[in-house]
């Protein structure tokens, strides 16, 4: 049933339901969820099963190669990595990179959003509404959703992501492991004679958005069933938002300051990156990989929400509540209409993320337009040489998954002593969990489980995007392991485990 799921019976009174493997995300994960007696849900486990020791092996490493080495933790937003490795090392050497260099990031990162946006709306997650919940599993893929929208909207797609893919390899070296980012600026300018062709690019990347909206619209708001799920209240979940935002308030990618606002939509607190570990802390459970983030002064209260709990959301829906609006026209145009046809902000439908994910495409489309036409883009100065000592450095932007931050120490040779990563899916841990846990308790009543339910509530963490390979870190930077050494017979002669 479903994706990979299967039922193993667990003495007379309990019955355990596990997807494993869950899909259409990046990284590994499973799901267990335990009945009782009556086939009422216990509780649900979003179990990470894998580990990436990045923190720990990036020890003694070069600072100025973390941004090639992060990339590597994740093939799906090595350019989020890049980037917040890149910022970190222009404050561990304090150094301000060119105006020129900043539009040059800041196009790239832009190109980025939208690209990586278009993976989770057309691929990822959008099966699920554009081909159905309850489409048979071998549909609910790129192929059921070319089948639903059209062979012509499939090739739309998958042109539009080739030609920003393009753009990102021609100024970033390469499209995965990207190699533009320096302290204190970028290793490629652009040129005059090479704008015409950018600017028609972002004019068809802002159609495409668009395009985008409307079968959005066509699809999933005009049919009832899904607005239904959207609301449903095993898919909401009313905690604190956390997003970057601008000096206005309005939804940053690249640079700013991070908001916070409680459940009610107030702020309740706004922090440059440096002063991050005064907001942030991390909670360890023994079934997962997963460091679990919450407000450090509103304190670890279980997996609970409310004003009283200190877990939170990042990801694009939480962006779109912490800030005052879209930093561009057509996307604030779109904000609205989520806005009002959800009932106010703040907006705690989960479901809600894949409607914010599409305003924010329109936002990194307006973005690369109007960097495409800044005559500060194409200027020849695109960098500034450190000449300080490195010490430490912080780095943040938001990656499509939510807020992420490279925080790096050094010594005075510029190794590394201590490397800090907290990536969006860690942020959003708790919040995952309970997702998880609160659609299996409304899905699943009397132990009637089938395909089309167990996919609902995969839905629930498929909403966040999660990238599990980025998010698995562990207090001792190690997994335990079990060695079993057997004989020529095959017989086992001896066990070690760590």
């Amino acid at each position: 049933m479903g994706s990979g799921a299967q039922v193993t019976e667990k003495g007379a009174a309990t019955r355990r339901v596990t997807i494993d493997p869950i899909t259409r995300l990046e990284g590994h994960g499973k799901i267990d969820i335990f009945l009782d007696a009556r086939g009422e849900v216990e509780k649900a486990y979003y179990q990470i099963p894998e580990l990436r020791g990045f923190e720990v092996f990036s020890l003694g490493r070069p600072a100025e190669e973390m941004p090639q080495i992060t990339s590597r933790i994740c093939g799906v937003c090595p350019t989020a990595h890049h980037m917040a490795a890149t910022k970190a090392l222009d404050d561990l050497y304090h150094v301000d990179p060119p105006p020129t260099a900043k539009k040059i990031r800041e196009l790239i990162y832009n190109t980025f959003m939208l690209e990586d946006h278009a993976l989770h709306v057309y691929i990822l997650g959008g099966p699920d509404f554009i081909v159905g919940p309850d489409a048979p599993k071998e549909l609910r893929n790129v192929v059921g959703v070319i089948g639903k929208v059209g062979l012509d909207t499939g090739k739309k797609v998958i042109a539009m992501r080739k030609r920003l893919r393009e753009l990102i390899a021609h100024l970033g070296g390469k499209i995965i492991h990207p190699v533009f980012g320096l302290p204190g600026g970028v290793a490629k300018g652009l040129s005059p004679d090479e704008l015409p062709a950018l600017k028609a690019l972002a004019d068809d990347a802002l159609e495409f958005a668009l395009f985008t909206l409307g079968v959005f619209k066509s699809i999933v708001l005009a049919n009832k069933e899904y607005v239904s799920l959207i609301t449903a209240e095993h898919f909401t979940h009313r905690t604190y938002s956390m997003g970057l935002v601008d000096a206005q308030n309005r939804v940053a990618f690249y640079d700013g300051a991070v908001r916070v606002v409680d459940p009610n939509g107030s702020e309740y607190t706004k922090f440059a990156p440096a002063k991050y570990l005064d907001v942030i802390a991390e909670h360890v459970e023994p079934w997962s990989y997963v460091k679990f983030c919450y407000l450090k002064q509103v304190g670890w209260k279980g997996f609970t929400d409310g004003a009283s709990s200190g877990i939170y959301s990042v990801a694009p829906l939480a962006r779109l509540n912490a800030s005052d609006g879209m930093a561009t026209p057509e996307a604030q145009k779109a904000y609205e209409e989520l806005v009002a046809t959800l009932g106010g902000k703040p907006v705690h439908h989960t479901l809600a993320n894949h409607w914010a994910r599409v305003v924010e495409m329109i936002q990194a489309a307006e973005m690369m337009r109007a960097l495409a036409n800044d005559p500060l883009l194409t200027g020849k100065e695109i960098r500034t040489l450190p000449t300080e000592k490195p010490t430490v450095g912080v780095g943040i932007v938001e990656a499509p998954r939510g807020t992420l931050i490279h925080h790096y120490e050094t010594d005075e040779r510029g190794l590394i002593t201590q490397a800090n990563l907290i990536v969006a899916t860690q942020n959003n841990a708790g919040r995952i969990s309970m997702s998880v846990d609160k659609a299996a308790r409304g899905l699943i009543h009397a132990g009637k489980v089938d395909d089309g339910l167990l996919n609902k509530i995969e839905m629930a963490f498929r909403a966040y995007d999660p990238c599990n390979a980025c998010s698995t870190h562990s207090l001792p930077g190690q997994m335990p392991l079990t060695l079993r050494l057997r004989n020529a017979s095959g017989e086992i002669t001896r066990v070690i485990q760590r």
